[in-house]
């Protein structure tokens, strides 16, 4: 089965509109590096009518990491460097890989780095 990160990005009390952008300009960072895609992971179908959609839907991404050895790392780098460059609000992340679930909302810089190499070492370990 193929390597892949699930990504969700969300923040409280914000427009679809406004997570919609978060969640792109995180996509065009991602798709630089050497994975196979990034791909928007399709919500439930809006009803005829609605008119919101589902801000978590929005916010999320799906990283297809392929075979390359240093894909996973260089995903985490790129997500924990947009996260801390969000100075006007730090959205909350739920990172999930093999069903293992990283959460960040309101941590300090240094938590996240520590949080983010404790997930990287567990899945680097499995690959071993």
């Amino acid at each position: 089965m193929e390597n892949q990160l699930q990504i969700l990005l969300s923040e409280e009390g914000a427009e679809a509109e406004r997570v919609e952008k978060l969640t792109g300009y995180l996509r065009e960072e991602l798709l630089r590096l050497d994975v196979d895609d990034v791909t928007a992971l399709p919500g439930e179908e809006v009803p005829p009518g609605a008119r919101a959609a589902d801000v978590t839907q929005i916010g999320a991404l799906l990283v297809s990491l392929g075979g390359a050895a240093t894909a996973l790392n260089q995903v985490m780098a790129v997500v924990r460097d947009w996260w801390g460059r969000c100075r006007d609000s730090r959205p909350t992340l739920s990172l999930t890989m093999d069903g293992d679930v990283l959460e960040i909302s309101e941590a300090t810089p240094e938590q996240v780095a520590e949080a983010f190499d404790v997930f990287l070492r567990r899945h680097s370990a499995a690959e071993a």
